[in-house]
């Protein structure tokens, strides 16, 4: 599932849940809630393992080399990031987390050129810039992702956040399957421990039982709306981070706190309301 400014209007079309005027949503981190640091998190064989209580944050739009995050993680764009920022946000406590789609071709990164048509499939529904991959192709998926994850490494992050493991739910042009993900999921887990780097485990809540010793931590979307937040527990009897990220198009900030915040604390995951496109917008349960 994706989370950028283009799928915001669908979810309004649909009426699935009353939402508040917008500017309950434009004027950035509430004063009154602010996210704080916990400190929570462990290490196993060298990665970063982020455990129940850890505070996150995730913003995908252009933040300055000097942004001050006070969180205890920060999930940023592994390509618009610089070494510099990294470094900044590392020095104030934080562990940061790169985004980066796995799944699908986007035709506006830096590397674009180096995916042959032959992995391209069907266009990403509502995202006109994206194609779905055939992660099945792993000898050629695997060195454009090996290359990725170096430059991850080389800027310093302390984690990959992997979109879009989920092919095999949608309409890609090829013929996915869960083992195809699971598989593909195997590979890319393994680069990223070689390197260091922790990675999650987003949406595709249907492979926790396979995954859960395997991935990290897990993010997940919509969870409490979509009513699959139960099945998120496994992470947290594995002392093991859920990051469950509601969305302002689908749930008010009221019936967030009345609705949401109860459940998120009660089940020990770190809970965000936020609009879609992922920038300043941010309201904590904690």
């Amino acid at each position: 599932m994706k989370s950028r400014s283009f799928l915001g209007y669908i979810f309004i079309l649909l009426g699935l849940l009353s939402c508040s005027s917008e500017e309950d949503y434009d004027t950035g981190m509430d004063p009154n809630n602010p996210p704080v640091q916990t400190g929570n998190g462990r290490f196993e064989n060298g990665i970063f393992i982020p455990t129940p209580g850890t505070t996150f944050e995730w913003r995908l739009d252009d933040l300055p080399n000097n942004f001050q995050a006070n969180v205890d993680v920060i999930d940023i764009d592994a390509f618009a990031a610089t070494p510099e920022l990294v470094a900044n946000l590392q020095a104030q406590g934080t562990k940061v987390i790169a985004y980066l789609s796995v799944g699908s071709f986007e035709n506006f990164r830096e590397d674009a050129g180096s995916f042959p048509a032959g992995i391209k499939g069907n266009r990403y529904e509502d995202f006109p810039d994206e194609n779905w991959l055939d992660v099945r192709q792993i000898d050629i998926i695997g060195p454009i992702m090996e290359a990725r994850l170096d430059m991850i490494k080389a800027k310093g992050f302390d984690g990959i956040e992997p979109d879009n493991i989920n092919g095999y739910q949608n309409n890609t042009g090829f013929n996915l399957t869960e083992q195809d993900a699971i598989t593909y999921s195997k590979w890319l887990i393994r680069e990223a421990h070689e390197r260091g780097l922790s990675i999650a485990q987003k949406n595709a809540e249907e492979l926790i039982p396979i995954m859960v010793n395997e991935f990290d931590w897990f993010l997940a979307e919509d969870a409490y709306v979509e009513n699959f937040y139960q099945q998120l527990e496994p992470y947290i009897n594995a002392n093991k981070a859920v990051f469950l990220v509601e969305y302002t198009d689908r749930i008010n900030r009221a019936n967030f706190n009345r609705d949401v915040c109860p459940v998120a604390t009660q089940l020990q995951y770190t809970s965000l309301l936020k609009n879609r496109d992922l920038t300043n917008t941010t309201f904590y349960c904690y």
